[in-house]
């Protein structure tokens, strides 16, 4: 694929990073230098508890002088899990200014429908087209796995505002990449090859899942802050490719998926990590679909940047 165009990011004084869904959570971990817990006061296993499950959303504040606008990235899997963790966290989703998609998978888009009726009315989604491909998982042993995508027709008659975009957008007032379609110039991100999807109502192999898209920030004086979803693209693939289109080289922060589970993604552990070390990132919060290898692995090798990414941590990133 070729390069992306150069685009213009404008740097912001603050960033803070929500995790609203992941696969885990620990309300006895300690906070981190970026990292803070929700309080654990006297009540805090008394009422409405924050959920875990197969997915993965981020709320986003960012800040420039005394402006403050926020967004979402992906939704989770389940229709009420994610609104119900805004709640809890005390996040109104009426705040979003825009929702960005990562990808077509269900554990991405699936709660979308919870938060029907809470945004704001023609609320921005931001979409690669090839996120409405109607996919599925075939295993060499013939088990299928349907991963559904989402419904336009729900969305469109419910107000939001579909954007389909192929190539990068900037949001918030040019404070926000939203990447688009990520190049591929890696020798070992190779997509995933089990995935098929049905186009023009034919089954055919869909490896490299060309709607995975990511989020850049620029703290400035800081670098970079890039979340990922799922990495599909791959991670290496996704941070080079911010690097190109910006023009700015340090990475402050990953947070996101980095999709390195399971017999398929293991063996791409080492490339991902010697890549990863020669990128050398302040902070990488690994989460989602990382896998537990490749955390234990990313934390060795990056033992000063790894952070465990932890359900309703936010993450602070200030400027210089």
């Amino acid at each position: 694929m070729p390069f992306a165009e150069r685009v213009g990011l404008e740097p912001v004084d603050r960033v803070e990073v929500t995790v609203v869904m992941d696969n885990s959570i620990d309300i006895l971990a300690g906070p981190s230098e970026f990292g803070a817990r929700p309080p654990l006061g006297r009540d805090a296993l008394v009422g409405d508890q924050l959920r875990a499950e197969h997915g993965y959303s981020l709320a986003v504040t960012v800040q420039r002088g005394d402006s403050r606008e926020s967004f979402l990235y992906d939704a989770g899997l389940t229709r009420d899990a994610t609104v119900h963790n805004l709640d809890v966290l005390g996040l109104d989703p009426r705040d979003f200014r825009a929702v960005v998609l990562s990808h077509g998978h269900a554990d991405h888009h699936g709660g979308l429908e919870g938060l029907f009726g809470r945004v704001r009315a023609s609320v921005p989604l931001i979409v690669h087209p090839h996120a409405w491909r109607d996919r599925k998982i075939m295993f060499p042993t013939g088990e299928e796995v349907r991963l559904p995508p989402p419904s336009h027709n729900d969305l469109d008659r419910e107000g939001w505002q579909v954007v389909d975009e192929l190539g990068p957008s900037l949001l918030l007032d040019g404070s926000i990449l939203v990447t688009g379609q990520i190049d591929r110039v890696t020798d070992f991100e190779k997509g995933f090859p089990i995935q098929h999807a049905k186009v023009n109502g034919v089954w055919e192999p869909d490896p490299s899942t060309w709607d995975d898209q990511a989020v850049a920030v620029h703290i400035r004086g800081k670098g970079l802050v890039v979340l990922s979803s799922c990495s599909h693209s791959g991670a290496i693939n996704i941070l080079q490719h911010i690097q190109r289109v910006t023009g700015i080289d340090h990475i402050h922060a990953f947070i996101g998926g980095l999709h390195l589970t399971g017999g398929l993604f293991e063996p791409i552990i080492p490339d991902t990590i010697t890549s990863l070390t020669e990128l050398a990132p302040d902070l990488i919060v690994p989460g989602h679909c990382t896998g537990w290898r490749a955390q234990h692995m990313v934390a060795a090798a990056l033992p000063d940047a790894y952070t465990s990414s932890n359900l309703g941590t936010t993450f602070t990133f200030t400027a210089a």
